[in-house]
């Protein structure tokens, strides 16, 4: 049907009494007026005359709802491949494109029949055209909610369509601008996420007129949060209980919405055991209970516990791993002192490096286990208190020590490397784990060492006998100079009185020199019987330069030889016998160092 009527009231005359058109007409927007028209519908054609329905006519037409710049409501006559043809009721048709018919996936969303809004633009008179549109329909209607939306305090809905300076785009069937500021609760730093999502929100500025809509979705979430704290301080409490979601993680702790209200669940109150960071127990978003530890009502900041809703694994922790029992365990630290070992979620123990290995020269935990390590060990100690528990390893394996005490008798010659060397001594390698110290006095029976670099190397392969094995404090001793037997012990039927010994200078000090007789045994020439001591006599004396010197005293118990440089060059000067009856005198002098001094006279 057309709703153009060229022919004037005489052509919508016949229309209107023509059974079929009129049942027509009524879908085209003649029904609300025929319910009560001012011509009598049933009278005979012949009978209406021609003023009486040009009145007719006139009043169906000023009684018509349509008008320019305003929403009229059309049918959908016929739906073209460019244009969509809409009868609004008026005496023309109207044409809309295709296009503002299609949804977001571009498809048509409207067929022959369908009841449309439509905004009415212009009423072409002259031509029988009216301006129609789709979209300037629907904007007209938005404004409308929108008007009433604010006018009752209602929140409108929409979609987040694109990022926009200062803040994000969003359509509620009109375009809307959403400050940055009022996206959230705490400021966004990555707006672009919220993009293509659907929220609620509060119309904060609107002047229609202008255009300009200004949104707000924070006004609403404090509001829902002033709710939700109200509800949650009904039940708020030390001691409480209470479910939560993780609002927020940082690297101490985490932030937990109780309802309104967040509390910070610090990383030491999430677990009985060693975490690095929250990450590892929780998410954003995830719902735990928690216990609240502490509430300040004055700065409303509330502590929070997770671990606390658990049994404490250090109550038992004395029957379930006693001193002595063997326990099994994950490392999870490796300080520089040692190893920390899991025993179960919130029980470590400490296994030092001390009680690592039996071998003393592991300085590092790192060279045994590695973090992720399962490992064995035995249980030294449990201190309760301190939530303490000392662990050790080498104590799973057999002690070196006592097999070394078994196998090394005092007496047994050994050959191993110099592995250290020290200002009191050098230490041998025996065994993996096990070295012995020769201390300086082991080194020689009479041979001053100043420091053992001065006869030995790293690396030096050396012979020694044992001389203790001492398991309990781990000291293995070793003798050098006990290779050889003491030549002190046969001294004094090796050497007499009055005997002119050559030996060299190995040591000087203020109150004579010293001098090598032999390997092991040194004699003493006193300042007093030095040829040379007058001035810097020392200058005279240098270490290592040969001297004649007589024996004057041998005392066998103190390992002491006196003797005199003097008496020496005497001697070669060819004393008498007055020398010798001196020493006939000499209470200390022995038979047999008197007659071997005359014996060697008369052989002069």
């Amino acid at each position: 049907m057309v709703i153009h009527h060229p022919g004037g009231p005489d052509h919508t005359l016949n229309l209107l009494f023509d059974p079929n058109q009129r049942t027509a007409l009524r879908g085209a927007g003649f029904h609300s007026f025929m319910s009560n028209p001012t011509l009598d519908l049933d009278s005979p054609l012949d009978q209406v005359s021609r003023a009486d329905f040009e009145s007719f006519f006139n009043e169906f037409l000023a009684d018509r709802s349509v008008r320019e710049q305003s929403v009229v409501r059309g049918t959908v006559l016929e739906v073209g491949d460019e244009f969509v043809t809409v009868d609004v009721g008026y005496k023309a048709e109207g044409v809309i494109r295709r296009s503002e018919f299609l949804n977001e996936a571009g498809e048509l969303c409207i067929k022959v029949g369908d009841e449309v809004d439509v905004y009415l633009d212009q009423m072409g008179e002259e031509d029988g055209v009216l301006e129609l549109s789709k979209e300037k329909a629907d904007l007209m209607k938005a404004w409308e909610e929108i008007s009433k939306a604010v006018e009752r305090d209602e929140t409108v809905s929409g979609l987040i369509t694109s990022r926009v300076k200062g803040g994000l785009a969003v359509d509620i069937g009109v375009k809307a601008f959403l400050p940055g500021s009022q996206v959230d609760l705490r400021p966004v730093k990555n707006l672009d996420k919220l993009i293509g999502e659907t929220h609620e929100f509060k119309i904060i500025k609107f002047n229609k007129k202008r255009g300009n809509l200004v949104l707000s979705r924070r006004v609403l979430l404090e509001r829902d949060r002033e709710e939700k704290k109200n509800e949650t301080l009904k039940s708020l409490k030390v001691g409480a209980v209470m479910v939560g979601t993780i609002k927020n993680i940082t690297d101490y702790g985490a932030f937990v919405d109780l309802g309104g209200i967040d509390g910070l669940l610090h990383i030491t109150d999430m677990s009985y055991g060693r975490i690095q960071h929250p990450s590892e127990l929780f998410e954003v978003g995830a719902q735990l209970d928690v216990k609240v530890l502490r509430y300040d009502e004055e700065s409303g900041r509330v502590s929070l516990g997770y671990k606390q809703i658990r049994p404490d694994p250090w109550e038992d922790a004395e029957y379930k791993y006693p001193v002595g029992a063997t326990i099994r365990g994950r490392v999870v630290s490796l300080p520089d002192y040692g190893a920390f070992v899991e025993l179960e979620d919130g029980i470590e123990g400490l296994v030092h490096i001390s009680e690592m290995t039996w071998n003393k020269r592991v300085k590092t935990p790192s060279k045994l286990v590695n973090i992720g390590d399962i490992v064995e060990a035995r249980v030294l100690g449990i201190d309760l208190e301190n939530r303490r528990i000392s662990l050790g390893m080498r104590q799973l394996e057999q002690n070196p020590w006592e097999a070394a005490a078994d196998k090394y008798a005092p007496g047994t010659v050994v050959k191993g490397i110099v592995r250290n060397i020290t200002d009191f001594g050098v230490f041998i390698g025996i065994e993996d784990g096990i070295d012995g110290l020769v201390h300086v006095s082991d080194m020689s029976w009479g041979q001053r060492v100043r420091h053992p670099s001065e006869k030995f190397e790293k690396g030096d392969e050396v012979e020694a006998r044992v001389l203790n094995v001492d398991v309990e404090n781990e000291r293995f001793s070793l003798g050098i100079k006990q290779l050889h037997d003491d030549p002190w012990k046969s001294v004094s039927g090796r050497y007499f009185l009055g005997q002119v010994i050559n030996g060299k200078v190995v040591h000087k000090v203020d109150f004579g020199v010293f001098v090598e007789i032999e390997d092991g045994v040194e004699g003493l020439i006193h300042f007093s019987e030095l040829a040379n001591n007058d001035g810097d006599w020392q200058a005279n004396y240098a270490e290592g330069a040969a001297i004649a010197a007589e024996i004057i005293n041998i005392d066998v118990g103190d390992r002491k030889v006196s003797l005199s440089e003097k008496s020496a060059i005497d001697r070669a000067r060819g004393g008498d016998m007055n020398e010798v009856l001196r020493k006939q005198g000499d209470s200390s002098a022995k038979f047999g160092d008197i007659m071997g001094d005359l014996s060697r006279r008369m052989k002069e």
